[in-house]
């Protein structure tokens, strides 16, 4: 069976109402299994992960896309985290008897019928991206919704993969196919935004860091502290471990500690793996002494 998992992410994290009734347009396809549905009240955005058969999958998250450009006005919108539409990012990642060539295929019949029937623009992205300056997620939403809403019009280089160019109350949206990723932010004990940031900018691979990490600082204004977000693109370049004892490290020089993480989303069982062998130097460890890794083998 050809599985593929979705991993839309909407512009909505505090209304309840609005997100519940977005996930229900994916539960209402057969053969789709929701797997995760995480939201964030200071990034104001909510992350659903599903899994099913591709033209189920992508049925769903056209359904959801549809509802939450009904329910999302991006001219109302505030979070801390880039935006620029209701559905701001769609990513198909292949999980079984499916290449990421059909992903790519997929990602683009998706965002040609978002753009036809939904009236939306739509940005290729990571491998399914048309140009080089469209393969990353930061370079297609500089400016965000705000920026994107001028730019559209006028900008030659902003004319989007599929639909109108201009831009509705939905924004617009970026589709795409990449391997699993990993969002994993980690949170300090200071206010100080630019302490954030800083480390940001020191561990993410745009600025010289770490490979395949991308990386920005927030403010967690409930709780009054800041937070390095990242995402790690191939845990198997750069692990967990690495970035978050760089992360004490360089928070420590500062006066400052780590209180907490947390992992956005799944998360691929090896990747906690390499963290438990890292932190607990265990010897000799073979993968397969997992219980739960044998018994769903």
């Amino acid at each position: 069976m050809k599985l593929v998992e979705c991993i839309p992410n909407f512009s909505e994290g505090r209304d309840k109402k609005i997100i519940d009734a977005i996930v229900n347009e994916i539960k209402k396809v057969k053969n789709v299994s929701l797997l995760d549905v995480e939201s964030d009240k200071d990034h104001n955005r909510s992350v659903v992960t599903f899994i099913g058969e591709p033209e189920d999958v992508k049925k769903a998250v056209f359904f959801a896309t549809a509802k939450a450009a009904k329910l999302i006005d991006m001219n109302k919108h505030k979070g801390e985290h880039p935006r620029m539409g209701a559905t701001d990012v769609i990513p198909f990642v292949p999980i079984s008897d499916i290449t990421m060539k059909e992903c790519v295929g997929l990602a683009k019949e998706l965002g040609k019928e978002i753009g036809d029937k939904l009236k939306i623009p739509v940005y290729l992205y990571a491998e399914a991206a048309t140009r080089p300056d469209r393969v990353r997620l930061p370079d297609i939403r500089k400016g965000e919704y705000e920026g994107l809403k001028e730019e559209i019009k006028t900008n030659p280089d902003r004319k989007p993969d599929f639909g109108p160019s201009q831009l509705s109350s939905a924004g617009a949206t970026t589709v795409g196919a990449r391997p699993p990723l990993i969002a994993f932010n980690v949170n300090l004990n200071t206010n100080d935004l630019q302490v954030a940031n800083d480390i940001a900018k020191l561990i993410r691979e745009s600025s010289g860091g770490f490979k395949v990490v991308q990386a920005k600082g927030f403010e967690i204004k409930e709780r009054g502290l800041v937070q390095v977000s990242m995402n790690l693109l191939d845990y198997n370049v750069t692990s967990i471990f690495k970035v978050f004892d760089t992360i004490k490290e360089e928070a420590k020089k500062r006066g400052v500690e780590i209180v907490g993480s947390e992992v956005i989303g799944l998360i691929p069982m090896d990747a906690l793996i390499d963290v438990a062998e890292h932190y607990l130097k265990i010897e000799n460890f073979k993968k397969d002494q997992i219980l739960e890794k044998r018994l769903s083998e």
